[in-house]
């Protein structure tokens, strides 16, 4: 325990013992107006067996391990310790009073046994307040540092996915543009060396967005235009590019590199399979309070759509990560010979 939560414990036994006696010293004034000097010893005697008993109980709940057990188990335990502790602090009260004769005429008549039962009854209204108080604050207590540790932990999680996920993009970015680039090199070194320096402002880009959640549509857009102007050097007259963006789109939040990824899957299973070339369109636009992003090219949807490989796998992934339910990660063909990849994301107002 740490020193001020002990200050902030014995604070709050003595003072709470303190105020339970004094609750009861009205009901003992006399015809002159004043508390008995008897009555004022045995209440000090009260708070000293009070405090002395009740601490003795929290270190054995502590020793003990009570706090970590689940309710239905603590209770009973909590329950017959009571009756220990109310039994005990009887007996200490007995003996204190006895010992330096303070007892009034009427208790010493009394027989010890009744004495100490009446003792520990009279206990029980102290006790078992003081009991439930200690455990239930050191219950909400325990469950919100769990329920603290376990947002602790979903947040790393959620960060260790996402730069996992990040590390395995990039890798497979490269790779497919460095391919693209070897392509040219023996047959047009010129557009080889245009090529090299779009893919150099590519990198540029994507390193920068490395340690963001989240980039602007508008700077991935950037990335994704260099990206298709690497790849029409590829494919020359069979990759056509169209776009259909809502200009005040331009600043919403999306993953980095997704858009890419998304491109890239169109290119890659779609332009790349087709004799004749075809069509790559981004369209970018509100749709009710979604931020709505297709992708939509020339081709066939390959098996199912959920067996997908890493980069669509990704993209759900992420989506899930970052906004969770909320966004919506579809891919299907719309019409023959035509895929559509369609993500819908929330939309963040500006500041």
């Amino acid at each position: 325990m740490s020193r001020s939560a002990s200050r902030y414990y014995w604070l709050c036994q003595i003072s709470g013992w303190v105020f339970l006696t004094l609750m009861y010293m009205p009901f003992y004034y006399n015809e002159n107006g004043r508390v008995p000097l008897g009555v004022v010893q045995r209440s000090g005697v009260v708070i000293v067996a009070g405090i002395l008993t009740t601490h003795i109980f929290r270190e054995f709940i502590r020793r003990s391990n009570w706090l970590r057990l689940p309710v239905e188990k603590a209770l009973p335990r909590l329950f017959l310790g009571v009756v220990v502790i109310c039994v005990l602090d009887s007996l200490l009260r007995i003996g204190i009073v006895n010992l330096f004769d303070i007892a009034t005429a009427a208790r010493k008549k009394v027989e010890l046994s009744t004495r100490i039962l009446l003792g520990s009854l009279d206990n029980v209204f102290s006790i078992v307040p003081w009991t439930l108080i200690y455990y239930f604050y050191h219950y909400i207590d325990k469950s919100r540092k769990q329920q603290f540790d376990t947002l602790k932990l979903e947040a790393l999680v959620k960060e260790l996915e996402l730069k996992t996920i990040k590390s395995h993009i990039n890798p497979h970015f490269i790779f497919n543009s460095l391919n693209s680039i070897r392509a040219l090199v023996d047959e047009n070194p010129g557009r080889a060396r245009t090529a090299i320096t779009e893919l150099s402002n590519i990198l540029r880009s994507s390193m920068q967005t490395e340690k963001q959640e989240t980039v602007s549509f508008e700077k991935e857009l950037n990335i994704v235009k260099d990206y298709l102007a690497l790849e029409h050097i590829r494919f020359e007259d069979r990759l056509k590019v169209e776009y259909e963006v809502d200009e005040n789109t331009l600043d919403q939040p999306i993953p980095p590199m997704m858009l890419q990824t998304l491109v890239e899957n169109a290119i890659k299973h779609g332009i790349s399979k087709q004799v004749d070339g075809g069509t790559v369109k981004i369209i970018s636009d509100f749709k009710d309070n979604y931020h709505e992003l297709v992708i939509r090219n020339t081709g066939h949807l390959n098996g199912s759509k959920n067996d997908d490989g890493f980069g669509l796998a990704s993209t759900r992934n992420r989506l899930q990560l970052l906004f969770g339910f909320k966004a919506v990660f579809d891919i299907r063909e719309i019409q023959y010979n035509t895929v559509q990849a369609t993500v819908l994301i929330p939309i963040v107002h500006a500041k």
